[in-house]
């Protein structure tokens, strides 16, 4: 059943010459209008050949039915949305907090940027939300914010900087599309985007400040607790044999 799925919702062919190649971007271009002006419900390869300019066979010969095309979109959104994410967290000329505070203004941007497209390919997910691509998607972008968290934490345990970056990635996420469900400007997006990463950088450094005490702490306690006792001499005074 996985094999039949897959089949489904992948392209039908690749395009291999420049002219079959500039037809799938028109095609691709064109869906996105669709979706975005019709919503997943509406949403169909007629209405995507129309607004392409395209026959429904040219179009079937890369896309064998709707589900393809929505899986190609939400494809490249999986790829771009990884590329944002890595390229920001794996750039480590800048340190940690900088990094964090750049994600967070590049993802409440683009949340923004794509907000009436990724709505409806959120009511398609159903479609392809189990396909090697979502899961090749997702693994690469858990790997690079592990490392990341190694990185910005590199004292603390392996389950605490995994609940750590849990806890950024899943805030950042949930909190930039709940605000980006309602048209915003510019200048609204900068100063949420600017207060996003003041709270995830505080939350990164309070966190960082508490290992730092812990570390610092913890060989004083040690010292104290193991160090061998200094002998003292016995206020009697040593004993002599009669």
């Amino acid at each position: 059943m996985a094999d039949r799925r897959r089949a489904q919702i992948s392209s039908r062919k690749q395009p291999k010459q420049a002219r079959s190649a500039e037809l799938v971007a028109a095609i691709l271009d064109a869906a996105l209008q669709v979706l975005a002006k019709e919503g997943a419900q509406h949403f169909t390869t007629t209405r995507v050949a129309d607004r392409a300019g395209v026959s429904v066979g040219s179009l079937y010969q890369y896309f064998p039915n709707k589900a393809a095309i929505l899986f190609r979109l939400q494809s490249d959104e999986w790829r771009r949305t990884t590329e944002l994410l890595c390229g920001i967290l794996e750039d480590v000329r800048r340190p940690p907090l900088e990094r964090l505070r750049a994600l967070a203004h590049a993802f409440v941007r683009s949340e923004c940027d794509e907000a009436e497209v990724r709505v409806a390919l959120s009511d398609a997910a159903p479609l392809y939300r189990d396909a090697p691509e979502a899961q090749e998607a997702r693994a690469s972008g858990d790997l690079t914010v592990r490392v990341f968290m190694q990185e910005a934490l590199p004292e603390t345990s392996e389950a605490a900087r995994a609940l750590a970056g849990d806890l950024i990635t899943s805030t950042l996420s949930a909190v930039a599309k709940h605000f980006s469900e309602t048209p915003r400007t510019s200048a609204e997006i900068e100063a949420y985007a600017d207060a996003m990463a003041d709270m995830l950088c505080a939350y990164l450094a309070g966190y960082r400040g508490r290992q730092s005490r812990a570390c610092a702490a913890t060989p004083a306690r040690s010292a104290s607790r193991f160090a061998p006792r200094k002998r003292t001499a016995s206020p009697r005074g040593p004993r002599t044999r009669g």
